[in-house]
């Protein structure tokens, strides 16, 4: 059986372990500054930033951007 998924660097990543990842490398204020969304920028927390981008497609992907930029250059 082939693997559809070899390509795909958000593979077994989850959206939350994202989410973790780029709070504990920014911090909430550095992450709002790089996007400016308010569930970043205004009382912001790991569920209610979730909630956000699970129904919010354009944030979900820069949040995603984000994270692979940050990925690529530790390399």
């Amino acid at each position: 059986m082939s693997d559809k998924q070899t390509g795909n660097p958000l593979h077994r990543v989850t959206l939350e372990m994202i989410l973790n990842q780029l709070v504990m490398d920014y911090g909430w204020t550095e992450l709002g500054k790089l996007i400016n969304i308010r569930c970043f920028n205004h009382e912001p927390s790991i569920k209610s930033s979730l909630k956000f981008l699970r129904k919010t497609p354009w944030a979900r992907t820069r949040v995603e951007e984000l994270f692979l930029s940050q990925k690529a250059n530790q390399r």
